[in-house]
């Protein structure tokens, strides 16, 4: 009885102290902070349009230099990293339901799962691709040997490829030291089903980073590519 209530007891001041002073409720909180996710996404959006417009102008005056240069891509092995991500968005889409419903072991079995398919991305990104390109001699500044035709066309469209799926990979990279943190509170038994929102804010920045993905598979390996 004594364990029950201590647990009740820890319950209730779990529920107290979730409702942050500013705040008139629960719900009001949630909406705020669901607004200020929102709110950064769009100036994630508008970061990575700017990026994606600059790729799209160049793309358009040197269409045959950056055809050539999406052919020296590995597209099989792009393809893989795409499934490996959709799945990470599907066991985080799980792992939030899993708040939602307070099942504590299945929010941590999902939080794994998310960050074991993102390690998987990160390793086929550093170690298949890009050492493999640097020692092929596609890494502009720092080791080209590229000798075809449109050389310093191509070499801008390996500039914006490290650029693009080096940001990528960086916005991964902080996913996975917070859910890190995430998986450590869930273990605390700091969520339960009236106390989720922040898996389900980082749901909403780990869906973010694989639409980006989405976009730069098909813009960076496969429009003009050679199969």
């Amino acid at each position: 009885m004594g364990m029950i209530a201590s647990r009740r007891e820890y319950q209730l001041h779990n529920t107290q102290t979730a409702v942050y002073e500013q705040f008139d409720d629960r719900t009001q909180q949630h909406e705020a902070s669901s607004l200020g996710m929102w709110i950064f996404l769009a100036t994630e959006i508008m970061f990575f349009g700017a990026v994606f417009t600059s790729y799209t102008v160049y793309r358009n005056l040197y269409t045959t230099a950056f055809e050539i240069g999406s052919h020296h891509l590995n597209t099989p092995i792009g393809a893989i990293n795409t499934a490996v991500l959709i799945c990470s968005s599907l066991t985080m889409a799980l792992a939030v339901h899993a708040a939602q419903t307070g099942k504590r072991k299945q929010l941590m079995a999902y939080l794994v799962s998310t960050m074991l398919l993102g390690c998987v991305f990160l390793f086929i990104k550093f170690v298949l691709e890009w050492i493999h390109d640097y020692k092929e001699g596609f890494a502009p500044g720092l080791h080209w040997t590229y000798a075809g035709p449109h050389t310093n066309q191509v070499a801008m469209f390996f500039c914006f490829y490290f650029i693009l799926t080096g940001i990528h990979a960086t916005h991964m990279i902080v996913g996975e030291g917070i859910m890190v943190v995430l998986l450590y509170m869930a273990w605390k038994g700091r969520f339960s089903a009236e106390r989720y929102n922040p898996i389900e804010m980082f749901g909403l920045y780990w869906h973010f980073v694989d639409i980006i993905w989405i976009f730069l598979f098909p813009l960076l390996y496969l429009l003009g590519a050679h199969f």
